[in-house]
């Protein structure tokens, strides 16, 4: 009971001693404290336990140590004390315990081999090194050897042993020949781990007398060499060619030929051994096999697999290599040697045992007197090693006493330490691979609190972040921490706050408000102290703007954007860099205060850009990635393969890309035997392919080259690849275009597009042409002509068919069999004229002509149309003879009709027909003489209106220019218009044909009146002619008197009037402009060959938009339609097809889907021309110079008698008087100025839109087509293009007033309403 007692005592004292231990003071390495304390000696440097030191050299044997007084050092040597002062080549270094023997000076280092330990030592204790083995590194020569040649017969295996001399350490072999080249190694021929070369088996090309092994000693930087050994390899063949020359004829003998054998190993021997390794070690295992053929050799483990990432294969897999072995890497492995023949295997047990290696090293302890601690030394190793203590260097077992000690195996336990317990152990861990020397102090000190940190140190940390605040302190016992906030703060505490064990406080999360002054309190038995430091919280810098990925073109110029947020307090560095590095230096490169500038890049600019914003706090970044684009570099490496007669690959390696992918290739060929340098494209392919297949064409010297494309461009062309000449060949095609016609009617001009460039495939290219008449049974006839495109046929019939074939040949033969075509013999002029010429007449400006064909035969050509000639004889209404105009009419193909528009109507015509062929025309049919009937007239030439009075004016007018027909009377309508543009009543007369004037009586004083008037015919009314005129003020009226009592409020009169020689009056109901019955009649159409003129009548409201609606006659197709500009009455349809009969109505918009009746016309023939060009005819040209000469004349008398004949009465007042608009009414009589009734029959001022001479315009809606910008005249010419129905534009007069619609005084003032 009492012993278990005990061992739980013992175990629960550890577990408390264990537990102190941790709060074991550690003595910071504050400079000044570390001056002050007393410490025991510490080894701080040694040589390695296995020094091997260069025999050349002065040996030097490391030992360093420090503590507090500094400590003195003693050496032992094998066990026994070292007296350095004997031994005058030994010293030690000044203030250290280093040796240094000096054996530079005749000295040896063999003298000096042995075991050497250094202890150092001062009043608390004393530190011992390692075991330090001293030996000299020794590289021995070769021994001498005879070594003799190898011979080896073809396919042997062969090994060349090195066996080099035993070093120290043992040296590096490697196989050389006489030129100091190293001798190549591979799967069949390489270098042992034991440095032997092994051959798995021999060729011919191993023979050479200089395989030398090289051992290399590091230590001394010597190589040693062996003998050259030299190897002879004999052949199968060469074996046999011997033994056959020493043999007779009769004797039959020779070597056996090489024969293949299965592996077997040359190392390691047998099929088992063992390897032993120390973890931590490299474990290298090896396997060489030779056979035939080379072996090839794998390795497995077995019941596990090979580490990974530990594992590595050298020496063509003949060395299995795993470093920092473990006890967990024994096992067995085997390599495997395989060739077709078979296999063979070695397995290697691996035993890995360990030198000791520390799992806890003993700690330096600090205690304070009266405290517990312990010391822990534990070791592991294979076997497991024995812990033995020593204490200042002497086994524990033998030192002095101590009570405050206990040593529990592995542990040292110390209860209620003093000073006196300070000393220095040793823990020693060793087995049969080695040991372990660890020395550990116990320093036992008493000190009141010191806080190291300086005192009012500053702090600046960036809000959010970590602040930690230092309180670095010692004291022994190790005193106690506190913080406070503030002067009067109270004790920190909580979570806010991490207290560490070293003093430290930390606030995980620093804000605003923890800026200020804190305070460190270090407190022991011994003492207390404190100690304040202030904290500064700043705002994170921040990258508000940062840089952008870009993409720029080489040549252009980039910018990178970095704009920064900070506190104000801290001054901010921008700092730009490339690719983590500096900018390069170029003056490109331009930095602003918040950008960076790249000018003229370039491709190195390529990259990431980081901008990088620094305060003495903190540093933020942000980055950017550059991407230069450009087009790509050129391909290069052009190769030709697969060269056939027609065909060839082209391989190529593409250029950078330049960051913008190749999308395709283009090739390019030159043909150096016609056109070199020039260079015509042949293909592209897609930009991920670096061949083709190119077609070839015969008899071409070809080149190549590729051009790469991607987005930004083409690259530059590559290097132009080999030349490839192909084989002459026999065309593959005949030349296109093959024609026969004529050109004389006695002869066939063959032509032909010849062929082009290399379509020849080879030299001396011509043509076979031949030739037959069609359907006649004749022989081929040929000729074989040069490179040309034309031959001529002479003799031949007129206009006969041939068959005509033409083709290529060169001097390898002939092209394929070309197709035939069909030509004819030259043409020669129509022999007959077109019978039987009939005329309908459509209507009085359209007839139809019909005519029988002519016989083909006697076409004698190609049959292109048909011709009609056409001339006016007279007009049946003028009863005079005008000059002739023929026009001509030429329909193309066998037509046996025609249209002829623009006819003049009750006209006489002459016409005759023509057949027309390539040549030209053939004689005229008999002239066909045709009368065109009736038709409505012109408007009357002029109107004019004179002599106004107070109830009267005078009307005059000339007859139609184209009365087209008898006239049989005249109609004119007139209505009054007040100043609120009302029309009063329309009134009609009818008017016998042969009058030329007219008085209208009885009309209202100082009213305006419109007039329209129109000839008629026995068809129809004729276009009309509009105007206005007022009549003069009764003045005596004025006075006050108003005019007659208005009817129905409409501001007209009801009055009587008096017309000669014919009056009749229309019921005098007054109404608005609206017209009761709008309607739209004569619409008329006057056709050319691809326009119209439509023309129209309108009665009904002003400001109506018209449309135009057409189609083809007979045709169910949708009628189109076309918008008329304005008011006009009249409209060009445009885009008519020749020859076509067209329906044709007109429309108002507005009225309730109102339209005319329709009228049907036809455009004229195609190919319209002139037969005769009057403008360069000798008697026209006279008759215009004479019209110019009487013209001029006329101008001069009129000029003469202007300035002879004085003022017309209108002129008079004007020169006389003041304009009456603005003279002022006189207050005595209410009347206008000068006018009084002496002048009521003068005509009328300024204002009235009739001018002076009382000559009167067309209306608007009869303007033609030359007003209006058409470019035509009003005529069909010669060709038979539209002119119109209009004969010109509108006569134009002098007149002394203006054409304004204004009134002759402001009391009567009325606009004109048309």
């Amino acid at each position: 009971m009492m012993t278990k007692k005990t061992i739980s005592a013992s175990r629960a004292s550890l577990i408390l001693f264990l537990c102190r231990m941790i709060t074991a003071l550690e003595v910071p390495l504050d400079p000044i404290l570390l001056k002050e304390l007393s410490q025991p000696p510490t080894i701080t440097q040694q040589s390695p336990k296995d020094y091997i030191v260069d025999p050349r050299e002065n040996i030097v044997i490391q030992c360093e140590a420090k503590g507090k007084p500094p400590p003195s050092f003693s050496w032992t040597r094998n066990g026994t004390h070292f007296d350095i002062d004997k031994d005058a080549r030994v010293t030690v270094k000044p203030n250290s315990g280093t040796l240094v023997i000096n054996i530079m000076n005749g000295g040896k280092a063999e003298a000096y081999e042995g075991v050497y330990q250094c202890t150092a030592r001062n009043e608390r204790g004393a530190a011992i090194s390692n075991n330090i083995v001293i030996r000299p590194s020794r590289s021995p020569l070769w021994t001498k050897e005879k070594v003799e040649p190898k011979h080896v017969r073809e396919g042997d295996p062969l090994v060349l042993h090195c066996s080099p001399p035993v070093g120290l350490p043992p040296p590096i072999i490697f196989w050389m020949d006489n030129s100091f080249q190293r001798l190549p190694q591979n799967e069949r021929v390489s270098q042992g781990l034991n440095g032997d070369l092994y051959f798995s088996n021999v060729k011919p090309e191993d023979t050479r007398e200089d395989y030398i092994c090289y051992a290399r000693f590091n230590h001394t930087q010597t190589i040693q060499q062996k003998q050259p050994i030299s190897v002879k390899v004999f052949s199968m063949d060469s074996l046999n060619e011997t033994i056959s020359a020493n043999l007779s004829d009769t004797d039959f003998y020779g070597a056996k030929p090489l024969t293949e054998r299965r592996p077997t190993l040359l190392t390691p021997v047998g099929s088992t051994s063992n390897k032993v390794e120390l973890r931590g070690n490299v474990l290298l295992l090896e396997c060489i096999a030779e056979g035939l053929p080379t072996p090839v050799i794998r390795w497995i483990k077995e019941g596990g697999e090979l580490p990974i990432n530990r594992t590595f294969f050298e020496n063509f897999k003949k060395t299995l290599k795993i470093v920092e072995v473990s006890e967990a890497d024994s096992g067995k492995y085997k390599c495997v040697a395989r060739n077709p023949l078979g296999s063979t295997h070695h397995t290697i047990t691996v035993t890995v045992k360990a030198a000791p290696y520390w799992i806890t090293a003993p700690r330096n302890l600090v205690l304070s007197p009266g405290e517990d601690g312990t010391l822990i030394c534990r070791a592991n190793g294979n076997p497991k090693p024995n812990i033995s203590w020593l204490t200042n260097g002497v086994p524990i077992a033998i030192a002095p006493e101590d009570p405050s000690r206990k040593v529990d195996g592995d542990t040292i336990i110390f209860s209620d330490v003093q000073e006196r317990s300070s000393a220095v152990y040793q823990c020693n861990a060793s087995n049969e691979y080695g040991y372990l020397l660890a020395n550990a102090f116990v320093n036992v000190l008493a000190e009141p609190p010191r806080i190291l940190t300086p005192a009012n140190k500053l702090y600046q940390i960036i809000a959010n972040n970590p602040a930690l605040l230092d309180c670095a302190f010692f004291g022994s016992p190790v005193p106690e921490i506190e913080w406070f906030k503030g002067v009067k703060g109270s004790i920190l505490h909580g979570d806010l706050y991490v207290f560490h064990d070293n003093g430290t406080l930390e606030i995980p999360v620093a804000q605003k408000d923890s800026t200020g002054t804190y305070t460190c309190v270090a407190r022991n038995k011994l003492g207390k102290v404190q100690n304040e430091v202030h904290l500064e919280v700043k705002d994170p810098t921040m990258i508000i703007k940062q840089p952008e990925y870009k993409i720029i073109q080489k040549g252009g110029q980039v910018s990178f954007e970095c704009t920064i947020k900070h506190d104000r307090t801290l001054m901010p560095t921008i700092t730009w860099l490339k690719d983590n590095g500096e900018l390069p230096v170029d003056e490109r490169f331009i930095i602003h205060k918040d950008s960076l500038a790249i000018m003229n890049v370039t491709d190195k600019d390529d990259g990431t850009y980081t901008c990088v914003a620094n305060t003495t706090l903190d540093s933020v970044s942000a980055s950017a990635v550059l991407t230069v684009v450009d087009r790509p570099d050129p391909p290069f490496d052009l190769e030709l393969t697969d060269q056939l007669e027609r065909s060839i690959q082209l391989s190529w390696i593409p250029g950078y890309d330049n960051n913008s992918p190749i999308t395709n290739f283009v090739i390019e060929y030159e043909d150096g035997m016609r056109e070199p340098g020039v260079w015509h494209y042949q293909t592209e392919v897609h930009g991920t392919q670096t061949t083709v297949q190119l077609k070839l064409s015969p008899y071409v010297n070809y080149s190549f080259r590729v051009i790469a494309v991607n987005e930004i461009g083409r690259s530059q062309p590559s290097e132009a690849s080999e030349q490839y000449l192909t084989k002459a060949a026999k065309p593959d095609e005949n030349p296109s275009g093959v024609q026969g016609i004529g050109s004389e009617p006695d002869n066939l001009v063959i032509i032909w597009e010849p062929l082009k460039g290399f379509q020849s495939n080879g030299p001396g290219l011509q043509y076979k042409v031949s030739w037959r008449q069609k359907d006649v049974g004749d022989e081929w006839t040929s000729v074989i002509v040069a490179n040309v495109s034309k031959y001529i046929v002479s003799g031949t019939p007129t206009f006969v068919p041939y068959e005509i074939k033409v083709q290529a040949l060169n001097d390898l033969g002939y092209a394929p069999e070309p197709a035939e075509v069909i030509g004819h013999s030259g043409e020669d002029l129509p022999m007959v004229a077109p019978g039987n010429v009939q005329v309908h007449i459509v209507n009085s400006t359209l007839a139809k002509v019909h005519w029988d064909p002519v016989p083909l035969k006697t076409v004698r050509g190609h049959l292109q149309g048909y011709r009609i000639y056409y001339w006016k004889v007279q007009s049946l209404s003028k009863r005079r003879q005008r000059h002739v105009e023929k026009k001509i009419l030429t329909f193309s193909g066998n037509k046996t009709h025609g249209m002829l528009p623009g006819l003049e109507p009750y006209s006489s015509y002459k016409l005759n027909v023509r057949v027309v062929n390539g040549k030209g025309e053939g004689p005229a049919s008999p002239d066909k003489l045709f009368k065109t009937p009736e038709g409505v007239p012109s408007s009357p030439s002029f109107l004019k209106i004179s002599n106004p009075t107070l109830d009267s004016l005078t009307l005059e007018w000339g007859p139609p220019t184209h009365p087209n027909g008898v006239l049989i009377a005249y109609t004119l309508k007139f209505q009054p218009i007040n100043s609120t543009h009302e029309l009063g009543p329309l009134i009609e007369i009818r008017i016998p044909a042969n009058e030329t004037s007219l008085i209208l009586s009885n009309l209202n004083y100082s009213t305006r009146y419109k007039f329209y008037f129109y000839a008629q015919t026995s068809v129809g009314s004729g276009s009309q002619i509009t105007e206005e005129a007022v009549t003069i003020m009764d003045e005596g009226k004025l006075a006050g008197i108003l005019p007659p009592a208005l009817g129905a409020g409409k501001g007209y009169s009801e009055t009587l009037f008096a017309t000669s020689p014919v009056i009749h009056t229309v019921h005098p109901t007054f109404y608005k402009v609206r017209p009761v019955y709008p309607r739209i009649r004569n619409v008329t159409a006057s056709a050319a060959e691809t326009y119209a003129n439509i023309s129209w009548e309108y009665e009904g409201p002003d400001h109506v938009n018209f449309y135009v609606e057409y189609g083809v006659a007979g045709s169910k197709e949708d009628w189109k339609k076309e918008i008329v500009n304005g008011s006009r009455s009249f409209f060009v349809l445009k885009g008519l097809t020749p020859g076509t009969s067209y329906k044709v109505r007109v429309g108002a918009e507005g009225l309730s889907g109102f339209v005319s009746s329709e009228d049907v016309f036809e455009t004229g023939p195609a190919m319209a021309s002139r037969q005769v060009d009057i403008a360069t005819q000798g008697w026209f040209i006279g008759l215009m110079c004479a019209v110019a000469l009487l013209i001029l004349i006329l101008l001069i008398v009129c000029f003469i008698r202007r300035n002879k004949g004085g003022k017309y009465p209108v002129k008079e007042k004007e020169d006389a008087h003041a304009d009456p608009e603005i003279q002022p009414m006189k207050e005595d009589d209410g009347t206008f100025g000068e006018y009084s009734d002496a002048e009521d029959h003068k005509p009328l001022k300024k204002g009235s839109r009739t001018p002076s001479d009382r000559t009167v315009k067309k209306e608007d809606s009869d303007d033609s087509l030359v007003d209006y910008g058409e470019g035509v005249n009003g005529q069909f010419n010669e060709d038979g293009s539209f002119i119109g129905q209009y004969s010109g534009k509108k006569e134009k007069e002098p007149a002394e007033g203006n054409e304004s619609s204004e009134a002759p005084s402001p009391v009567n003032a009325m606009n004109s309403f048309v």
